[in-house]
């Protein structure tokens, strides 16, 4: 087995730093759209959704009982699909960002993958 691949089997997962991350790459991207009254309702919608993720992972992470943990995953999973489909719009106004739009799409349903086994376990 190689360095890299031992050092990435060995290194914690941190969900709510990826998961900050998403808020804070889809805000830079969002920076850089047209603003127009297409874009801009849809603007606003994906980063209230983008970054409650994160947010409400922070109060998955320090719930006072497991039916409160439950409740935010929850939450989390719904803001992740809720992302999925804005997206998708912003993808359709704003042609020429299909590609960042796609990558942005993988992360938020990686996310949704993931909140979705959480749930599963608990």
């Amino acid at each position: 087995m190689t360095n890299q691949v031992q050092d990435l089997k060995s290194k914690k997962y941190d969900l709510i730093e990826r998961s900050a991350c998403f808020g804070e790459n889809i805000i830079d991207f969002l920076k850089t759209l047209s603003n127009n009254t297409t874009t801009r309702p849809l603007i606003s919608q994906l980063i209230r959704s983008a970054t409650s993720i994160g947010a409400n992972y922070m109060e998955a992470d320090c719930a006072d009982s497991k039916k409160d943990f439950r409740h935010r995953i929850v939450i989390c999973k719904k803001e992740a699909k809720e992302t999925l489909h804005w997206l998708r719009m912003i993808a359709r106004a704003e042609q020429n960002q299909k590609e960042k739009c796609r990558k942005f799409y993988k992360e938020a349903h990686e996310l949704v993958l993931i909140f979705s086994a959480i749930l599963k376990r608990k």
